[in-house]
């Protein structure tokens, strides 16, 4: 983890030094280890170096080509460091003196503007090529790494690994994003180019850029293919090839000159990356460290069981924060000085009380097994996929075995996943197959098959016209902002068009049918890219590096291309991970159901531990957000909190938390919407 910078001045006016030292030292915490500017008349670049791999430590960046026509500046961890060091022939030299950036170079001369397609890891970089005057900017897959940019068409064009550094400079205002708002209280994180400021942008991940004095011009250089199957001769193939995939993932980012942290939650995905990185530590000197929150007062947030589970086997050094001893309200004084938007989680404190704490340890790079629920999938749509395909013993077998592993009715399950093809067989006039579907929901679900047949069946006889005008009269008369989106004050959601938005980014963009389908569309969400900047920035604040197993590509495209009875299996989700893992996972870890639900800590925080702070804003600190929140919602879903506590809903919870936060951010930053 670096941080990158520089300015363009398109215009032709000379960078000053002043201005990139400002920027520099604005992310000072982003590199300890080292900072340098380099000039070259309206072009310059700045960077922050923070040692992490072996090669970082001999690394100079901003880093200029043998002949001087290219230079870049990038924060990069690269993982086909073999591969490339080969096709790149870098004449004999020692691999450990080969440099991430040398690569990324190197990779740029070879391939020019393709060359990301060439790369796999962790990055973000910007290259000046002054033979063809143009900077040419790329970013990662998933978006670990950050690239924010603020254009001013004509005339300057500036982008740092960090919001506070653009705006640190004059010439860039500071001009509030009102959409962003809106999709912060709308929850609909699916724009990846914008920011809560005007005119400072974000390159969306698995994305290129050329700047010139023409313009701009982005494009996507890579995307998930929806459409790919890998077919294995065996369950045991399927775990034998994850296994290694995932083994690769994890060995690749523990490529460090210094010891290694791991999140250990005891949930399965933590546990996997923390139990395969001590196996590649054998042998060694070196044992992994873990660090873990535990909950002594709100116990049933308490996962030290598992965790145990896992330090037990040997070969960690551990290390514990009391989870329940601060608040979500805590510390945002010193959150806010370097968080740059106010849309923050409502489990933010968590990775803020843990990083806190892997610096004090003097550590510095931190693994965890962040969504790895997304990238295996619990396979839970293959339901929907074996009711489509008739097969309703298998989705009764599958449908009563998640049920009794996870705790759901079984009828919950038959209502989300098998009702609606019914419907669509009697939509489609299928009566043979409707009616032996009832059959078999009867016998093994109960219920009345009379009560099925009319209600799912026989009203699909009336006319199809009258369905239709119903559901448009139905569709009218309530806006998506009403109904997904309550707390937006409903004059703000007409200004700036919420409702419009909402259809075209709310949301998936058609109801999927299949586990791959799903896990598509969520591995797509702009919520992913956002929640990765989150974790960026919070291990940043600690001058620390996140690098996450669960978003390496080959291991993404390889969950994605399994069928579905890989993900989904006698009730078991994820399967082919938990097969995959025998004998390296405990097994009460690595055959456990679900995982701790921590919102009843989260309501303990913000009622005990933090109620001073939340009575006040709730009392006096609103003012600025009138014109953009329905304070009647608010004040109801806050009563109910106070009132109700652990048993109110998330929706209501969610309301309090983001007005609340979005309040104080108003006022820290001295922004007046």
């Amino acid at each position: 983890m670096s941080g990158i910078m520089g300015i363009y001045y398109l215009d032709a006016r000379p960078v000053e030094s002043a201005d990139l030292g400002r920027m520099v030292d604005i992310l000072a915490h982003r590199g300890p280890d080292g900072a340098d500017i380099w000039v070259d008349g309206s072009v310059g670049f700045g960077h922050r170096m923070l040692w992490t791999t072996p090669e970082s430590v001999i690394e100079e960046l901003p880093l200029l080509s043998q002949t001087g026509d290219l230079v870049i500046t990038s924060d990069a961890r690269i993982d086909n460091r073999d591969e490339l060091i080969c096709a790149l022939q870098f004449d004999h030299c020692p691999p450990e003196k080969i440099t991430d950036s040398q690569l990324i170079l190197r990779a740029y001369e070879r391939w020019g503007e393709q060359c990301p397609e060439h790369l796999l890891g962790d990055f973000a970089f910007t290259i000046w090529d002054k033979r063809k005057q143009k900077l040419f900017c790329a970013r990662d897959h998933f978006g670990v790494k950050p690239f924010y940019y603020y254009h001013q068409e004509g005339k300057a064009f500036l982008f740092a690994s960090e919001i506070k550094a653009l705006v640190s400079l004059p010439q860039v205002p500071r001009r509030l994003n009102e959409v962003r708002i809106a999709d912060y209280l709308a929850l609909m994180m699916e724009d990846k180019a914008i920011t809560i400021y005007q005119d400072i942008m974000r390159l969306p991940p698995a994305h290129s850029m050329v700047v010139n004095q023409s313009g701009i011009r982005s494009w996507s250089y890579w995307s998930l293919n929806p459409d790919h199957e890998i077919r294995l001769a065996s369950h045991e193939a399927y775990a034998e090839e994850f296994r290694k995939i995932f083994t690769e993932a994890v060995s690749c980012r523990m490529r460090s000159a210094f010891p290694i942290v791991s999140h250990l939650s005891g949930g399965l995905d933590s546990s996997a990356v923390s139990c395969v990185a001590r196996n590649l530590l054998t042998g060694g000197n070196t044992k992994l460290h873990t660090i873990s929150s535990i909950f002594d007062k709100i116990t049933g947030c308490d996962e030290r069981p598992y965790i145990n589970a896992v330090l037990e086997q040997g070969g960690f050094i551990s290390h514990y924060v009391h989870g329940d001893e601060f608040g979500p309200l805590s510390n945002l004084d010193e959150i806010f000085q370097y968080e740059d938007e106010a849309l923050l989680g409502p489990s933010h404190f968590y990775p803020w009380n843990l990083n806190r704490t892997v610096k004090e340890l003097g550590l510095r790079i931190c693994l965890d097994g962040f969504d790895g629920d997304t990238t295996v999938s619990h396979g839970i749509m293959r339901l929907t996929e074996l009711a489509r395909q008739g097969d309703w013993k298998l989705f009764i077998l599958e449908t009563k075995a998640v049920a009794q592993k996870f705790n759901i009715p079984p009828y919950t399950l038959f209502r989300g996943h098998g009702l609606p093809y019914l419907k669509d067989l009697a939509k489609r006039w299928r009566w043979i197959a409707f009616v032996k579907a009832v059959q078999q929901i009867h016998k093994h679900f109960g219920g009345s098959r009379k009560k099925l047949i009319l209600q799912h069946g026989l009203k699909y006889l009336v006319p199809e016209a009258m369905w239709q005008w119903r559901s448009y009269k139905q569709d009218k008369s309530v806006s998506p902002v009403a109904s997904q989106a309550p707390l937006v004050n409903r004059n703000f959601a007409e200004r700036i068009g919420l409702d419009e938005r909402i259809e075209k980014l709310g949301g998936f963009p058609k109801q999927p049918l299949t586990v791959r389908e799903e896990q598509w569309l969520t591995l797509n969400q702009g919520l992913l890219t956002y929640t990765l900047e989150l974790m960026d920035q919070y291990a940043a604040i600690f001058s620390l590096e996140a690098r996450h197993p669960f978003m390496d590509k080959r291991l993404i495209e390889f969950c994605l291309a399994l069928p579905s009875e890989q993900k989904l299996y006698q009730g078991w989700g994820r399967i082919v991970m938990r097969r995959a893992l025998a004998g390296i996972l405990p097994e009460e870890v690595q055959w456990r159901g679900g995982k701790a639900d921590l919102s009843s800590n989260f309501t303990d925080g913000i009622l005990n531990r933090d109620r001073q702070l939340l009575e006040e804003v709730m009392r006096d600190k609103l003012g600025s957000l009138e014109n953009y929140i329905n304070l009647d919602i608010l004040q109801g879903a806050y009563q109910r909190l106070l009132c109700d506590g652990n048993k109110v809903s998330d929706e209501d919870s969610m309301a309090v938390w983001q007005a609340v936060i979005l309040a104080l951010w108003f006022e820290y930053n001295q922004l007046m919407p």
